[in-house]
């Protein structure tokens, strides 16, 4: 298939976003496109206990800023896990490249976020870093090590 859409390694993904509209266009658009959302949670304790619970996540969209913490330890956590990450925040943290694959500079809209997803999934799968990224969005090509 020539044209065809090229298999995806990430398809289940853990949305950790304290913004209820945000978190909600998210998950909306996210599943439009085919990626099962494991969860969508607001607080930094609950996504870890959604890793805890080995629900197979591919990937977490992490926000910095969330109702009881900092999205870099959240990070932290999933990168111990083998999770990779993308912040989806206003400000790309500095302290957290360590942990992450890529930063999505909010405002965002859908086909940017999904576009960042794809360029972390070709990464991911030993592939060339796409020649165009999406507005906003720093990738790290370097897999994360810390």
């Amino acid at each position: 298939m020539v044209f065809g859409r090229r298999k995806r390694t990430i398809t289940r993904l853990l949305v950790c976003e304290d913004e209820p509209l945000i978190a909600f266009d998210n998950e909306y658009a996210l599943t439009e496109e085919g990626f099962e959302v494991v969860a969508t949670v607001d607080k930094v304790a609950d996504a870890i206990a959604v890793l805890d619970a080995n629900a197979d996540v591919h990937l977490v969209l992490a926000d910095v800023s969330l109702a009881d913490g900092n999205g870099i330890d959240l990070a932290r956590q999933a990168h111990a896990r083998g999770v990779p990450v993308i912040f989806c925040t206003g400000d790309c943290p500095e302290g957290g490249r360590a942990f992450a694959r890529g930063c999505l500079a909010k405002p965002y809209s859908p086909a940017d976020l999904i576009d960042a997803i794809a360029a972390v999934d070709s990464l991911i799968q030993g592939r060339a870093r796409p020649r165009r990224l999406p507005r906003g969005f720093s990738l790290f090509d370097q897999e994360a090590t810390a």
